[in-house]
């Protein structure tokens, strides 16, 4: 999908969420527990629910590999299953992967020949020759971690040279000479949303995958005001929010309400943009 479609797809949904489908198996309704697969059946659900409202999913890969040969089968379902039924999602693989070049390119051919994904985030700590394989691949996306929204971001994101420059904006500054933002994007976590003025400045023109609103605190309406863009510019992850609102037979119709809100806020926020033109 190229960032030309993808900003399309946010203009017609009125909507830039995404939804994680970190699907835990201990957390997922206890009627789901007697399905062949409970799993594939818990996120067809919660698609079916959602897809009116988001234009993208991003299965957290840790969730699915933690259930070894089941798990992976699950994931590799669901990814068929939107890719069938809903082919204008965007897939984010978040797999968090960096190795040495070798390495990378059996983990980029995972999931962008094995699997069907439009995008991967990637841990950058390697450096050029670690990420330069992910972006091999036409109209496929590169998400590099940059700040995130943890509490151990402080322990390296924000340590600071002698000039006073941070170590992710040195991430955000050296990465933009391996690609373009029509194949790179950025982690930013949404508890960051302050911040995001600031990155905005090192990259105007990115696309930035923004998780942590909601159960984590992040503010919907911070995030928009500091990271839009002209074309959009965001993919607001939310996950636990949607997925886990209701834990009884009522899940979906929950996951449905808590999409359809954010969208519907989404929506207020994409008139600045498109108000501009």
């Amino acid at each position: 999908m190229t960032k030309h479609e993808l900003f399309h797809h946010i203009l017609r949904k009125q909507s830039f969420l995404c939804v994680g489908l970190d699907t835990d198996i201990n957390k997922i309704p206890m009627h789901l527990l007697q399905e062949e697969d409970a799993v594939f059946a818990f996120n067809q659900a919660i698609i079916d629910a959602t897809q009116a409202y988001c234009v993208a999913y991003k299965p957290n890969l840790a969730f699915y590999e933690s259930l070894g040969v089941k798990g992976l089968i699950a994931l590799e379902k669901t990814v068929a299953y939107i890719r069938r039924n809903y082919p204008d999602q965007f897939i984010i693989a978040d797999a968090k992967r960096g190795d040495i070049d070798t390495t990378s390119e059996m983990y980029a051919r995972a999931v962008f020949e094995s699997s069907d994904f439009d995008a991967v985030t990637i841990a950058p700590y390697m450096g050029e020759d670690g990420v330069k394989p992910f972006l091999a691949y036409p109209n496929k996306w590169t998400i590099l971690l940059a700040l995130t929204s943890n509490k151990g971001s402080r322990d390296f994101q924000w340590m600071v040279d002698a000039n006073g420059e941070y170590l992710f904006e040195k991430v955000l500054k050296k990465s933009q000479e391996w690609a373009t933002d029509e194949q790179l994007m950025y982690v930013v976590g949404a508890t960051q949303s302050k911040t995001l003025e600031d990155i905005r400045r090192i990259v105007p023109n990115h696309f930035l995958l923004v998780p942590g609103i909601g159960a984590q605190g992040g503010s919907l309406e911070e995030v928009a005001r500091y990271g839009l863009n002209k074309q959009c510019g965001l993919l607001v992850n939310s996950s636990r929010q949607i997925i886990y609102a209701d834990p009884t037979e009522k899940f979906a119709e929950a996951a449905r309400q808590n999409a359809q809100q954010l969208q519907t806020e989404m929506a207020m926020y994409l008139k600045w943009i498109t108000n501009e033109k």
